[in-house]
């Protein structure tokens, strides 16, 4: 990864690693930048997990969520596949 350091995403992150080096969005931040940087040249992450609380922090805070507020579980759930009738599916009827 080549860092441009006149970039102005890598000028602001300077500039809040500066103001506050245990900013946790900060952190965040950064470390999103160097996996999606591995990603896009094609490499795997050890622990995609990790990447993806990270991005759901992230879209949290975009979204002007509170990073404290607990997300709740999945209201909804799919049908369970063993319990779906046959008349339910009209891909059996292409035919």
């Amino acid at each position: 990864m080549e860092i441009n350091p006149t970039h102005p995403i890598i000028k602001s992150l300077k500039e809040k690693v500066e103001a506050d080096k245990n900013d946790k969005t900060v952190k965040d931040l950064t470390f999103l930048l160097f996996e999606t940087s591995l990603l896009s040249s094609g490499f795997t992450l050890d622990d995609p997990s990790s990447f993806t609380s990270r991005i759901h922090r992230i879209l949290s805070l975009g979204l002007g969520l509170s990073a404290e507020e607990e997300t709740p579980e999945e209201t909804t759930s799919l049908p369970n596949v063993e319990q779906a009738d046959a008349s339910d599916s009209l891909m059996e009827q292409v035919d």
